[in-house]
């Protein structure tokens, strides 16, 4: 039991440093650091827009329109912060 739930508690962490990172490289994009001319740029923010989009999506149909802020990856943040802080008692 215990090394299932060393397994879960690892997931969580790779997930929680995977959104860390789109979210930082979102707003580098956005206050044009970087550029997505870039092939490197352009490729590592296609890699992590694909592999989260499906689990934003949902959560978005939720949450009320915001306009540009984007509230999907705060909420899946606080959902991953929450089951860790779970597993961990």
């Amino acid at each position: 039991m215990q090394d299932i739930i060393q397994i879960l508690r690892l997931l969580l962490d790779v997930a929680f440093f995977i959104m860390l990172a789109h979210i930082i490289m979102s707003w580098l994009i956005n206050f044009q650091v970087l550029n997505l001319r870039q092939p490197l740029v352009a490729q590592v923010w296609d890699g992590l827009t694909r592999l989260l989009e499906p689990i934003y999506r949902p959560i978005r149909r939720v949450l009320p329109d915001t306009g540009a802020l984007d509230l999907a990856p705060l909420v899946l943040f606080l959902g991953i912060i929450i089951m860790r802080d779970i597993i961990l008692v």
